[in-house]
């Protein structure tokens, strides 16, 4: 095998350029990209070579190396050291053997973050059993729903959360065997903390199934997507290898434990170094700082929108006071990377694009505002990223006559998919539903009988090749002849002064084609709609400027903040059933909607 380092296209990135910069402008400070690359590539070498050794595994190793070094931080005395963490894995694993549970069993999970949560994952998918990461905010039909598609033989539930799966099991055909999370604590104590005896294993491997994780059903219920050992070791030893993790470092993790970039990956990777993680139940702006400095932490795992609560919160007095060497996440949107960068001098972002049930992944590790990655030359064969040309009309890759698809040239936005293969790192594992599995498999895409997977995401690649999230499919509407993308006219409405967050969807309109234009905003005490018009006339095309805009205290969000934005178009734009105030752009001005205006677009008397 030949050494990475001495591959003949790595070599140090050059400092990046931003679109518009003269050359004697100030630039980002250069960040070696190399490094990162080398790292995750020799993290990730030799994971295939060992097909027994599971994540699971590996903790019992960490725990003979770091022993009693703090691993799981959570509020109060729960703590966990990565000696302590090894040995509850291995009690709930003694437990689950007890209790009967097989290998390819399902248990589901349903807990608030903390350190327990990660131990009985691990314990359980140490011995074969898949576990079911229930989303806590989930009731009644929508919780049922998860649970039936898990077909779990046992549920695992906290005493606060016992209401919600009472709610749920009453819409259960079959009902899973119930343990209270509280009573399990007491009842694993008893079993040997050791790593497990060679009669005690049960022949787990890599391509053997540890855990489901659900979409978050933005478009519909949600889809529980089938996570193998494989991808755990590819997720937390890769991203170990970007952020380069040691043992002084310290996670801040207030993300889901249930989904797979707050419970997977930020967890995984810093133990990898020997570092710990800071688990907190929610994201908290108020107390953000204070945590930080407190726990003494080195890395945070962001949302994006968790960046711009910060960058838009009240002075603190600790905001630089911090040792935040790099913030990890995605969803960081352009106009608030550098304003949070800057205000609260964090020295490097590391921005990246995955999916729970994909198979392409793109990393920003020369820290490119804006972009989302890119993919450098040596690591082609690795992440097979493509982006063809859409069909806004049918929501679907655009085909020649040829009944292909076609690459997007640079600068256009597309479908981004990523190619399947029998290699495991290009494998889709798919979803519990066979019918949703074959949704996300696109075929004949360059050539008869190639298979790529949908990502659903509409990309562009710049002329540096680096690639820039433009939407969501679905998301973009179609105007006057012409595609709006509605992140791109958010980010616009998010720099007007006075808006504090602007959520953009498209709406039907009686007599019209396509759908119009329509903005929630949640605006202070300096929004002036005069200078909104002004804004969006100097940097939005007529076409892309929003028609309808709805004025509200907040904008709805799921529990991993993602906007609402379903809900509010379903509301559209009646005021007979919208108290907030609604407008509409009537000759380059917004008037009030009400129930006359409402009935001239109606008739069709009211050119919009």
């Amino acid at each position: 095998m030949d050494r990475v380092a001495d591959h003949p296209d790595l070599r140090e990135a050059e400092p990046v350029m931003h679109e518009g910069m003269s050359a004697d402008a100030p630039q980002v400070p250069k960040q070696s990209s190399t490094a990162g690359w080398i790292g995750a590539l020799a993290r990730t070498a030799r994971i295939d070579a060992e097909p027994a050794r599971t994540f699971p595994v590996v903790v019992d190793g960490l725990a003979a190396l770091h022993g009693d070094a703090p691993a799981l931080i959570g509020e109060g005395d729960e703590r966990l050291s990565h000696a302590g963490l090894a040995a509850c894995q291995n009690r709930i694993a003694r437990w689950a053997l007890r209790q009967g549970i097989a290998k390819g069993d399902t248990v589901a999970l349903l807990m608030r973050n903390r350190p327990e949560y990660v131990a009985l994952w691990l314990g359980l998918t140490r011995v074969g059993v898949r576990v079911a990461l229930l989303n806590t905010h989930l009731r009644g039909p929508s919780l049922a729903h998860c649970l039936t598609v898990a077909e779990p033989r046992h549920a695992i539930v906290e005493a606060a959360l016992r209401p919600a799966f009472e709610e749920a099991r009453a819409h259960l055909d079959t009902a899973p065997r119930l343990w209270p999370a509280e009573d399990l604590e007491t009842a694993v104590s008893a079993f040997d903390g050791g790593p497990l005896r060679a009669e005690e294993e049960r022949g787990v491997t890599l391509s053997d199934e540890a855990l489901l994780i659900y979409t978050s059903g933005t478009t519909g219920l949600p889809k529980a997507a089938r996570v193998s050992h494989h991808r755990i070791m590819m997720w937390t030893h890769w991203f170990a290898g970007l952020i380069d993790p040691q043992p002084d470092d310290r996670m801040y993790d207030c993300l889901p434990l249930y989904h797979s970039v707050g419970g997977i990956v930020a967890v995984g990777a810093p133990l990898l170094g020997g570092g710990s993680v800071v688990i907190r139940e929610k994201f908290s702006a108020r107390r953000f700082w204070d945590d930080i400095v407190a726990e003494r932490c080195t890395l945070f795992q962001y949302i994006g929108e968790l960046c711009r609560y910060l960058a838009g919160s009240p002075p603190h007095a600790l905001e630089r006071a911090h040792a935040l060497r790099l913030c990890t996440g995605n969803g960081l949107r352009p106009d608030v990377w550098e304003r949070f960068q800057e205000r609260f001098a964090v020295p490097r972002v590391l921005e990246f694009y995955a999916a729970t049930e994909g198979t392409v992944s793109l990393y920003n590790v020369e820290g490119r505002v804006g972009a989302v990655g890119r993919v450098p030359s040596f690591m082609a064969h690795r992440s097979p990223a493509l982006i063809v040309r859409h069909d806004h009309e049918t929501g679907l890759p655009w085909r020649g006559p040829d009944g292909l698809c076609q690459r997007a040239p640079r600068g256009e936005a597309g479908e981004l998919l990523g190619r399947l293969s029998d290699k495991a790192e290009h494998r889709f594992e798919g979803y519990t539903d066979a019918r949703e599995s074959g949704r996300k498999v696109l075929r004949d895409v360059l050539k008869p009988g190639d298979a790529w997977m949908r990502t659903g995401d509409l990309m562009r690649q710049d002329a540096q090749g680096f690639f820039h999230f433009v939407d969501r499919i679905g998301d973009t509407f179609r105007w006057k002849g012409e595609n709006v993308a509605t992140t791109e006219v958010a980010e616009v409405l998010s720099l007007c002064p006075g808006v504090e967050e602007a959520a953009v969807y498209g709406v039907a309109v009686p007599g019209a084609d396509g759908r119009a234009g329509m903005a929630a905003l949640s605006v202070g005490p300096d929004f002036d709609l005069a200078a909104l018009s002004d804004h969006l006339a100097a940097r939005l095309p007529a076409y892309a400027r929003p028609v309808f805009l709805r004025l509200t205290g907040e904008i709805g969000r799921t529990e991993t903040f993602k906007q609402k934005k379903a809900a509010l178009a379903a509301e559209g734009f009646d005021p007979a059933r919208i108290r907030d105030p609604l407008l509409v752009a009537v000759e380059s001005a917004y008037r009030t909607l009400d129930a006359a205006l409402l009935a001239e677009i109606g008739a069709g008397r009211l050119r919009l």
